[in-house]
């Protein structure tokens, strides 16, 4: 693909809908400089979200031994991720892509409908160790775009303290009755029940989808009756005073901070934090959320995928092909992924990750559930469904709509 053909392709549409993907889940801080790369010089460009890690750090350290093994030099600019999609989509217009771009999973398929990441049929690059629940939020038109260098996702943390002295065996918790019989108990005792993020931006979507899968919901069909379901179950919540009415302002890490008092029993939230947890001191186990009949549900994956930019040179994609393998190589993966508190995307890594650490069990299981936003060739076609989702559980977590007329007026939005 030649550069005016991608300039040609960079629309208004792509760009509001990387606006607002990149909002979401558990993002770092930091920006890079946009020195453009050297060409033809023997170093590539590589773009990562992990700006808190800096030029000594294993990380930094990984990126430059992978360029050795490839026989080139590396030169890294870290981004914020909400920065970075932007930037990509502003560097292919300038015709300076970097060579290996390291985002966030749902702006895949928004960089690969602009046409500015290329396939993995282009690149040979060999995505089949990767599990494909985790993979397919790089799918999208039948092309796969890159591969996952490790999955967080979203669990229900419980305190084993507020618990017993709510007389809750946490083995009882098997779905929503349960669980919902569980808060019963724990709000009898004196104590607060579950703490979630239901804000009105991308993040209240990323935690209601849980219960909206878990209830056999589709993002297709926001107004259906298993999707009035899992709205309902929040809406109850708040009505009977088993979660605060402060979810409605609540991002992840405020909800967190709820939790982390010792008053609450559950919160959703994130592999992110886990060093958070522990150092509150809180003597907390892990449960995946479950669906409304029982099992686990799906909850939404977040973490990056390692994606090569389309280049004038095609000749630049073998070296890339070599330097993002190398990053996602079993070998690799392990020490990745625990530097970055992620679960790693292939069942081997997984496996080495709980022999080293049985606390990880309940996160490879939810992310072996998991699901992408993305996912089911929904594409840039997510921010809107999302934008609606978040408004309908808003609308109805206030009282202004019932769920059903929430999720009705989410649904006709969409169309």
């Amino acid at each position: 693909m030649n550069h005016s053909s991608r300039q040609r392709r960079l629309t208004a549409a792509a760009l509001t809908a990387l606006a607002v993907a990149v909002s979401a889940t558990a993002c770092s801080s930091g920006s890079g400089s946009t020195d453009a790369k050297g060409a033809g010089s023997g170093t590539y460009t590589i773009w990562d979200p992990y700006p808190q890690f800096d030029k000594g750090s294993a990380w930094a350290k990984l990126l430059d031994r992978c360029g050795t093994e490839a026989g080139v030099k590396i030169k890294r600019t870290a981004f914020d991720t909400s920065d970075l999609g932007n930037k990509t989509l502003l560097a292919a217009q300038q015709g300076n892509s970097p060579d290996v771009l390291i985002v966030d999973n749902p702006v895949v398929s928004t960089l690969a409908e602009a046409g500015v990441i290329t396939t993995t049929d282009d690149t040979k690059l060999d995505t089949s160790k990767a599990d494909p629940n985790l993979l397919a939020a790089g799918q999208s038109g039948g092309k796969t775009y890159g591969t996952p260098i490790g999955a967080n996702t979203l669990a229900l943390y419980y305190n084993k303290k507020v618990l017993k002295e709510a007389g809750v065996d946490i083995a009882s918790v098997k779905d929503w009755t349960s669980l919902t019989a569980a808060l019963a108990k724990v709000k009898k005792a004196g104590k607060k029940g579950v703490t979630f993020s239901a804000i009105g931006t991308e993040e209240g979507s990323f935690q209601f989808l849980p219960w909206f899968w878990g209830a056999g919901a589709k993002l297709t069909g926001l107004d259906s009756a298993q999707a009035v379901s899992a709205l309902s179950l929040w809406k109850d919540w708040l009505k009977q005073g088993y979660a605060p009415n402060s979810v409605l302002n609540n991002t992840q890490t405020t909800s967190w901070q709820e939790f982390a008092s010792g008053d609450y029993a559950f919160a959703e939230n994130g592999t992110w934090q886990l060093a958070n947890a522990r150092k509150a001191g809180l003597d907390y186990g892990v449960l995946p959320i479950p669906a409304a009949t029982g099992g686990n549900a799906a909850a939404p994956t977040g973490g990056e995928f390692v994606t090569i930019p389309v280049q004038d040179d095609t000749a630049r994609y073998t070296t890339s092909q070599k330097l993002t393998t190398c990053l996602t190589s079993n070998g690799n993966l392990y020490d990745t992924d625990t530097t970055l508190s992620y679960v790693a995307p292939t069942s081997e890594v997984q496996n080495k990750q709980v022999a080293a650490n049985a606390g990880l069990k309940p996160w490879v299981d939810a992310v072996k559930s998991a699901k992408g936003r993305t996912s089911d060739d929904l594409g840039t076609k997510y921010p809107k469904i999302s934008e609606q989702m978040w408004k309908a559980v808003q609308s109805a977590l206030s009282g202004s709509k019932s769920p059903k007329d929430a999720l009705t007026s989410a649904q006709d939005a969409v169309k």
